[in-house]
């Protein structure tokens, strides 16, 4: 399916088709703030919540629509560009409508070698798309994924973000027509569904759905190295001297061996910025000088 949007102008701006643009209803933009409210108020600085926020309008809208840009900017007192950039620089946030379901087909080293690449040719050419296309109905968008992280069973697809391992041309073909028909899917491992790509959007919104612990996460392919260390006793470098170490008084920043230059601060000990203060701006300068004096 093709599409005349979705590409970026020389000022950062995203284009999006014009029907994207129209406000939102009264009532579901009043939802929208209300949600958003509750991302916002994690965070210690306002902006910070625009990956999340761009997450909720996707699973309003299917994908980053232009008044979905327009909510982010007024919401978090960003520019439209400045969330346009950061729409366009992630894969997840997507350019145009998406399909209920996400298909991504892992066409790197380990997968490509035992089929992840005729996978993907018979998928596509069943499909009749390419990648990040949609089929007619709305139901798959194809994509050539770099990585799935599951080599251990490769080779792998991801529906919405769940693991089908060990996959085939012909289990895949079966998949993607199950999802188009409706039948019930359920991925290899993880929840016993597969939800939909605005329902997934919105859980990684923040609100979760209640599934993030239902089925296993890692299978035995996955756990072997663990099992076969634990057979053969085997540590990992430093764990045998790590109760000494940890006897022993720690380096501090200013102190020999710290490593870093007096008054100076290591990642884990440089304060927080304060609510609306932005890294490395005057507040953040003045503050600095204060605690050299």
């Amino acid at each position: 399916m093709s599409v005349n949007f979705g590409r970026q102008t020389a000022s950062g701006h995203l284009h999006v088709p014009s029907e994207s643009k129209e406000p939102y209803p009264t009532d579901v933009l009043e939802q929208l703030s209300l949600e958003a409210e509750q991302v916002i108020a994690r965070y210690p600085q306002p902006r910070s919540a625009l990956l999340p926020l761009l997450h909720l309008v996707q699973s309003l809208d299917g994908y980053i629509t232009g008044r979905g840009i327009d909510f982010c900017a007024r919401t978090l007192d960003l520019t439209t560009a400045e969330v346009s950039g950061v729409a366009t620089f992630y894969t997840q946030y997507k350019r145009h409508p998406n399909g209920e379901y996400t298909v991504g087909v892992c066409t790197n080293t380990l997968c490509a070698i035992m089929g992840g690449d005729q996978i993907w040719e018979t998928v596509s050419e069943h499909l009749g798309i390419g990648h990040d296309e949609t089929t007619e109905d709305g139901k798959i968008t194809l994509e050539r994924v770099e990585c799935n992280a599951a080599c251990d069973y490769a080779p792998v697809v991801m529906t919405n973000w769940e693991f089908f391992d060990n996959q085939t041309p012909d289990s895949t073909v079966q998949l993607v027509d199950d999802l188009r028909s409706g039948a019930p899917v359920a991925p290899t491992r993880g929840p016993s569904r597969v939800c939909s790509f605005k329902e997934v959007s919105r859980v990684l919104a923040g609100f979760t759905d209640g599934l993030a612990d239902e089925g296993i996460g890692a299978g035995p392919a996955s756990l072997r190295g663990v099992e076969l260390a634990k057979r053969e006793g085997w540590t990992a470098p430093g764990e045998e001297s790590a109760a000494s170490v940890d006897a022993q008084p720690s380096a501090t920043a200013d102190g020999p061996g710290g490593g870093l230059a007096a008054g100076q601060r290591t990642s884990v000990d440089t304060p927080a910025n304060e609510p609306d203060e932005r890294p490395g701006g005057q507040d953040a300068q003045e503050q600095a000088k204060e605690d050299d004096k």
